[in-house]
């Protein structure tokens, strides 16, 4: 590929991004590089603090075996001398930075009231204001609402609060009142509108009153934009819908009893939205309890879907349920699921990348599926092992990473970088109905590759009856394409190909029975399957190759579940 090319081609790429991009993230983006944000970074006397506040018990980690001067973050563990954190750790990753500056571990079980003092000690000691990873807006969000949370426990209210804590705390949120994060939004500016309205709940004075009307602001938007009719978040991730999920609990928590008007408005808000996101997100759930690793999703990170569920059922009185029957459709999200049985499960991403401004964490997973059977994961998605750039991040986010089908060895969006997304699928007509010869059948297509020559469409219809599962694929356009089709199997099973089908077991239990649809035979060859971050397990990746192939064409999967009869 000569120079030119690929400049031409890297321009595309920053033009295709660039032009989703909202107005006023443009002109964040330039303003903060050319007007860096800046504080009289100054001693600020101790301000008053909100009378009668409180917060019911929140969500809580596990300290690690090794102690609580042990931290484990993205599968890294690193341990301390006691009350001597090495805030900057260089040879840590930027994530992995961020983690042990977000302070969510302050709220593990058994960590010390001195320990989360000499915690808060050390971070103050040793971050001046204004000064590395521990100031950028989101860490300094996360540690905002971390640090009011312990304050407000009972064995910390009053008594174990120092003036000084409540010096910098006060001082972080007059810094992030500067630097809310409109070069990015979505859960970024979510996050920055929650520290502001817990500072301003917190605090009391001039400056309270600004960020909590701020952080009212905020949240009153993106409520309304972040979380969609189904329940679901706008950025398709079941990862990130537990955050904001997680967020919007906290904030229930904090403002329950709050005098004013606006804050009892929003409580209302906040107990409706929180029933919608929990029963999506149950729907979103394997019969294993975890969510499924559609879109930069993995294990680990934020509360499980019961933990979450419980916490609501606790906050708000009502029983927060999942939704019920076999047919389970997400229609703004674009999901779609079938449980035929109980420990059966189908789960379909049909639905945008993201909101258009922000897909970040989008993934090259449209028309791609997970699959359980007897409650265990057999067909899975390769998940995220981590955010830097490299080759595992590329095969987490394309086509190769994904059950779906590639056209041309081209990804269906073009995702790049860590982060990125030019030019991106848009699903089309999607529908999940039982027929009426009691089959479950998911019927959807995407036009992602309606840039390549001849304008192909991808249609692909998934029939569930019985033991037989049927994923038809029909590439709808017109010349010759080079076609593969894939599908990952869970590493902790074992897959044997014989005469041309591919038997898929848990020991000595056949759980799944494949063959190939049309041309081409199955080819084994090996995948990664990243359920948390920094962990890649090798996994089988079952794929079906067709050169040359004149569309329209037909291709697809035909599988039996359980032993043959």
């Amino acid at each position: 590929m000569t120079e030119q090319v690929v400049k031409a081609n890297s321009l595309s790429l920053y033009l295709h991004t660039i032009r989703h991009l909202k107005p006023a993230q443009l002109t964040s983006r330039i303003a903060r590089r050319l007007f860096p944000p800046r504080l009289r970074f100054r001693r600020h006397p101790a301000p008053g603090l909100r009378p009668g506040l409180a917060m019911a018990p929140t969500l809580a980690g596990e300290l690690p075996p090794e102690g609580e001067w042990t931290f484990c973050f993205l599968n890294v563990s690193r341990s301390f001398p006691e009350g001597e954190i090495d805030w900057r750790s260089p040879e840590m990753s930027k994530l992995w930075r961020y983690n042990l500056h977000y302070f969510d571990y302050l709220h593990d079980r058994r960590r010390s009231p001195e320990g989360c003092r000499l915690l808060i000690d050390s971070w103050i000691a040793a971050n001046p204001p204004g000064t590395g990873d521990g100031w950028e807006p989101f860490p300094v969000s996360l540690r905002i609402v971390n640090w009011i949370k312990l304050f407000l426990r009972p064995d910390f209210r009053g008594r174990m609060v120092r003036r000084d804590w409540l010096e910098s705390l006060f001082l972080q949120a007059l810094w992030l009142e500067r630097n809310v994060e409109l070069h990015l939004l979505a859960n970024h500016y979510f996050k920055n509108g929650v520290a502001l309205l817990f500072a301003g709940l917190f605090f009391t004075g001039h400056e309270a009153g600004r960020w909590l009307d701020r952080g009212l602001q905020i949240l009153g938007s993106e409520l309304g934009e972040q979380i969609l009719p189904d329940g679901g978040h706008f950025e398709r991730s079941p990862m990130y819908h537990a955050m904001i999920l997680e967020d919007c609990l906290d904030l229930l928590n904090l403002c329950v009893g709050i005098p004013e008007r606006k804050v009892g408005i929003l409580c209302e808000r906040l107990r409706e939205s929180s029933l919608r996101m929990v029963r999506f997100l149950l729907g979103m759930a394997h019969p294993d309890g975890e969510i499924a690793l559609f879109n930069d999703a993995a294990f680990g990170i934020e509360a499980t879907p019961v933990e979450l569920a419980s916490y609501c059922a606790r906050l708000t009185g009502a029983r927060a349920e999942g939704p019920v029957g076999e047919l389970w459709s997400f229609t703004d999200t674009g999901y779609y699921v079938m449980a035929p049985a109980q420990g059966d499960r189908l789960i379909i991403d049909c639905g945008p990348v993201g909101p258009d401004y922000q897909p970040g964490h989008a993934h090259c997973d449209t028309l791609s599926f997970e699959l359980s059977l007897r409650g265990r994961r057999v067909i899975v998605d390769s998940g995220c092992c981590q955010y830097v750039d490299g080759d595992i991040r590329q095969y987490n986010r394309g086509n190769a990473g994904h059950n779906t089908v590639t056209l041309d060895g081209e990804n269906q969006s073009e995702v790049w970088g860590a982060h990125r997304c030019a030019r991106r699928t848009r699903p089309l007509h999607a529908s999940l109905v039982r027929r009426e010869d009691g089959a479950l059948h998911f019927a959807g297509a995407h036009d992602g590759y309606c840039r390549l020559a001849g304008r192909p469409v991808h249609h692909r219809s998934v029939v569930w009856q019985g033991q037989s599962l049927v994923v038809e694929d029909w590439l709808d356009g017109r010349g010759v394409h080079d076609v593969e089709t894939r599908l990952h199997i869970h590493p902790s099973l074992t897959v044997e190909i014989l005469e041309g089908r591919a038997l898929i077991r848990d020991g000595s239990e056949l759980l799944l029975t494949v063959s190939a649809m049309g041309e081409g035979e199955i080819e084994r060859e090996e995948g990664w399957y990243a359920p948390e971050f920094g962990l890649r397990l090798p996994c089988v990746v079952l794929s079906v190759r067709r050169r040359n192939l004149m569309l329209p064409s037909r291709c697809g999967w035909s599988m039996t579940t359980g032993a043959q009869r």
